[in-house]
């Protein structure tokens, strides 16, 4: 970089990191949360499709009214969520279909505020956050999951600010906060509940209680008082049955979207890819789309998925630091990578579910501030390049797994960097200026 651009940039960054742009960030946040609210409320009242937010409606009313949660419709579950979401839901539901998507408008734009603050705390670790970078880039290059989020009523904003709660609750040594806030977050969506296997190999066992008590609680004695303990259990019962399964079909009760275009995981990537399904069952269903490159039979496939998956935490494992060698630094990476593994090896991950990106690409901002941002921008730069290829060509890119592939590739090169940093600290040690996280 020439004078000239780094004088540019030196201005630039003054100006951004003023008040005054700092106001212009909180400005921009408030419009863009009213924009992106406004859009189902206009939907609804207008009479158009307001998409997942009608089923969230009635679903809570159908808890209301002491019917059945999960029921076949055209052979799948409407809902497909666990049952204390549902419990939850009907307390929204309350509020009228117009109240419901206000409220839910609402807390997804509580939970991206949340979301954007607790990054920025774990990126900047102990130092001062009041850094406008680290609050701009991660949500700007997430914007569009963010607001597939608000478009389509999902609450995976919800989920991650949850996480990212139990991650500084974890850097704080609040082990039963953390796991209390990752199985609110499994009690809404279930696939959180991953992070136990992180939580038992990082021995914190208090968390690891505390999550399974906390989840037993919202799966079994909350909605007691409401449903009855014997139909509570068969909500659960009758949820694990339809959701908990996988086939040469399909996940749960996607059977025509598990191994479309549409869904970024491992499992749907490695389906259409490896195997002759429609990739686009569920929106054109009488023109297969096809873009495999091998028909290989479903147990092959499975063989190859959990090698894949066992690659991933093997390597994840292999580059954690020793718990007494932890720092502020590493434990971000460490838990960047956490979400990104969770990101990928969830059966179902549709394109709203990377809004998790924020807490990965925070840590890459603030790599580059630190001045060791060349190394992560060798690997960050492909991975944007290989996510904005979803711009011009939406459904293309994502046919051949683009929005996996920039995961993956962010996944290893944030290995490498705790890889870095893990020398960083063997070399403070020996030097007797290291000091732990915490």
């Amino acid at each position: 970089m020439n004078d000239s651009a780094k004088s540019i940039w030196a201005a630039l960054d003054r100006r951004l990191n003023s008040p005054a742009g700092f106001r212009g960030l909180v400005s921009i946040f408030i419009v863009l949360t009213i924009a992106f609210s406004a859009v189902p409320l206009l939907h609804y009242f207008r009479g158009r499709s307001i998409i997942d937010y009608k089923l969230w409606y009635d679903t809570g009313k159908y808890v209301l009214a002491g019917d059945e949660i999960f029921f076949l419709r055209s052979g799948k579950y409407d809902f497909m969520y666990p049952p204390p979401c549902a419990l939850l839901l009907a307390g929204a539901s309350l509020l009228g279909q117009g109240g419901l998507i206000l409220l839910l408008v609402a807390i997804n734009s509580a939970a991206w505020l949340y979301s954007a603050r607790l990054t920025a705390i774990l990126a900047a670790g102990h130092r001062s956050i009041r850094n406008v970078w680290l609050y701009l880039i991660p949500s700007l290059l997430v914007i569009v999951y963010i607001w597939s989020s608000y478009h389509l009523g999902q609450p995976n904003l919800v989920l991650l600010a949850l996480m990212l709660g139990a991650f500084v609750a974890l850097r704080a040594k609040r082990e039963i906060s953390a796991g209390a806030l990752i199985a609110v977050a499994a009690a809404i969506k279930a696939f959180p509940v991953i992070a136990i296997i992180y939580l038992v190999y990082r021995r914190y066992w208090k968390a690891t209680a505390s999550l399974i008590l906390t989840l037993t609680f919202l799966l079994l004695v909350l909605p007691a008082p409401f449903r009855g303990f014997e139909r509570a259990w068969r909500d659960l019962e009758k949820w694990s049955v339809g959701m908990l399964k996988y086939d040469a079909a399909g996940v749960g009760q996607r059977p025509r979207r598990s191994f479309t275009w549409k869904n970024q995981s491992l499992v749907g990537v490695a389906n259409r890819l490896l195997r002759h399904v429609d990739a686009d069952a569920a929106s054109a269903p009488d023109t297969p789309t096809y873009v495999n490159f091998a028909d290989l039979r479903f147990p092959t496939v499975n063989a190859i998925l959990i090698g894949v998956a066992l690659a991933l935490g093997i390597l994840f494992t292999a580059v954690m630091p020793q718990r007494g060698m932890r720092t502020a630094e590493s434990d971000a990476i460490e838990f960047a990578l956490l979400l990104l593994m969770m990101l990928m090896i969830t059966p179902l991950s549709f394109g709203y579910f990377f809004s998790w990106l924020m807490l990965p690409f925070a840590v890459i901002t603030q790599r580059v501030i630190d001045g060791k941002g060349l190394a992560s921008l060798c690997w960050s730069l492909p991975a944007l390049a290989i996510l904005a290829l979803a711009l011009p060509f939406p459904r293309g890119a994502q046919l051949y797994g683009n929005t996996f592939f920039a995961a993956l590739l962010l996944f290893i090169g944030l290995s490498i960097e705790l890889i870095r940093c893990k020398r960083q600290g063997w070399q403070r040690q020996a030097g007797g200026g290291w000091k732990p996280a915490g």
